[in-house]
């Protein structure tokens, strides 16, 4: 990717823009690119710093990991200093809970927002955190010594990171839940073969091959990309008569728009 000054460079995230593409890249390879709360705001403040430009965000991670999941500090007593403890998490009422994971939720979530197309490039490991966050991405393409798990069972938890829906969505209800509760490992050519990847190449060509996908989505007309993702997004909540008639409307929208005609 093109070495560019970056908009955010914090807490293991830096955002960089070059025209109509940002780039996303999580910087803390020595850690394996392990995630914690401050990753998450820095994430999320990465998301509200995309600027209207943008049609393609990529996500990458530097070093042989993408994400190797939480960091295990997390799982102690003490947690990360400055940052609740999951002891601390536990001992808060219903509403204080909820209002603490929603925020960690947020940092996944703006990736699904339909003016953007988002790319996630993995390698290595995408464990658990990891994982989910390359699901909240629209398309991946991964190399081929990627290693997907959810891990959040077997510690007792359950994926909590928007994770679970696009799993369900890509690969089935029955998969997805012998992934999530197995804990096992899910690598290249099975993830491509079940949809979780759109693409599988060598690790030497990740980088070429995203480029590649990223030149071909901003070829098409910005405003029809962005009704085709809505429409697609949708088509799971709407029964085939409901989806028919969200065709219709998006398709009267890009005539008109095409015609010059104002709505």
């Amino acid at each position: 990717m093109a070495s560019l000054e970056p908009l955010l460079d914090k807490d293991g995230v830096r955002l960089t823009v070059d025209d109509a593409i940002a780039t996303v890249t999580l910087t803390n390879p020595a850690k394996r690119n392990a995630q914690s709360p401050a990753l998450w705001r820095a994430l999320a403040e990465a998301g509200r710093s995309v600027p209207g430009s943008v049609r393609v965000v990529v996500l990458r991670a530097e070093g042989k990991s993408f994400s190797a999941g939480l960091n295990r500090q997390m799982f102690t007593p003490e947690g990360i200093e400055g940052e609740p403890s999951f002891i601390d998490l536990a001992r808060r009422d219903d509403d204080a809970l909820d209002a603490t994971i929603a925020a960690y939720q947020e940092a996944f979530t703006w990736w699904r927002r339909n003016d953007i197309v988002s790319v996630a490039a993995v390698q290595g490991h995408a464990v658990g955190a990891g994982f989910q966050l390359a699901l909240a991405c629209d398309l991946r393409v991964v190399a081929d010594d990627v290693q997907f798990a959810m891990l959040e069972t077997s510690l007792g938890l359950v994926p909590d990171l928007t994770g679970t829906h696009p799993l369900v969505s890509l690969v089935g209800y029955g998969r997805a839940l012998e992934i999530c509760l197995t804990g096992r490992f899910v690598q290249a050519e099975e993830a491509q073969r079940i949809g979780l990847a759109n693409l599988a190449v060598p690790a030497g060509q990740l980088d070429d091959a995203v480029r590649d996908l990223v030149a071909a989505l901003v070829a098409a007309p910005r405003d029809a990309v962005v009704e085709t993702k809505a429409l697609l997004r949708g088509a799971g909540g709407r029964d085939y008569e409901q989806q028919r008639a969200a065709e219709r409307a998006a398709q009267a929208r890009r005539l008109r728009d095409l015609a010059g005609i104002a709505e």
